[in-house]
């Protein structure tokens, strides 16, 4: 049973999706009405699955509570859905830069909401249904753990930083598109841009340090390759 945390000041909103994904999926979910009692929710145990996470809540604003909740190792992982009415690009691009698994603006239809969420968690379900490891000079994958390390230490990465890191390492020497990376890290249903991909690269980039300089290349006007250092 997948655990799911709506944090929404909108009660009718919150309500329906609750209902929804209650009645059409084998769900355990739980609502928070501003952001302090949403990131309380958030960091306890048992964590959610997924958090559907308004931006523009009461107390404490989505995106800081995103922050924190990628912040903390035992929920670094747990799948993020903005749910927002700003439609910038600058806001999308924050959203992601903060670690968000998708970005859905309002208004919206909430069995699109409920899909994309279906999406997402099938994607998690596949990735944690791997047992092995995978690993490259001082980078090592756990993938049944979903942990990684780099020379011993662990770098705590967010889902899609994690997914990502394994579709290239998993890759090896293999120049990837933006699209390839977009559709075999985000799902083909993804209706993101590729700029997507160059967020989370620059993200993974910092997390791993040196490693990663030595080994993510980027392949100008392509993409980018996982290689071996010279």
């Amino acid at each position: 049973m997948a655990r799911i945390l709506i944090i929404e000041d909108d009660s009718d909103i919150a309500l329906s999706l609750k209902h929804i994904l209650e009645r059409e999926g084998d769900h355990a979910v739980t609502v928070a009405g501003d952001g302090y009692e949403g990131l309380r929710a958030a960091l306890s145990p048992p964590v959610p699955n997924l958090v559907l996470l308004d931006l523009n809540l009461p107390g404490m604003d989505g995106t800081e509570v995103c922050r924190r909740i990628r912040k903390e190792p035992a929920t670094a992982g747990v799948s993020v859905i903005m749910l927002t009415a700003r439609v910038d690009e600058a806001d999308r691009i924050r959203g992601l830069d903060l670690g968000a698994d998708d970005y859905v603006t309002k208004p919206f239809s909430v069995k699109e909401v409920v899909a994309r969420v279906r999406a997402v968690l099938r994607r998690t379900d596949r990735a944690e249904g791997a047992a092995e490891q995978i690993a490259d000079g001082p980078v090592r994958v756990d993938l049944a753990a979903r942990r990684v390390h780099v020379d011993g230490t662990e770098a705590v990465l967010t889902r899609k930083e994690f997914d990502l890191l394994v579709e290239m390492m998993r890759h090896r020497g293999r120049v990837l598109t933006r699209e390839r990376l977009l559709e075999g890290v985000w799902g083909y249903d993804y209706p993101g841009e590729t700029r997507t991909v160059d967020v989370h690269i620059r993200r993974l980039r910092k997390k791993l340090g040196e490693a990663a300089e030595e080994r993510i290349e980027t392949v100008v006007g392509v993409g980018y390759r996982w290689k071996q250092p010279s």
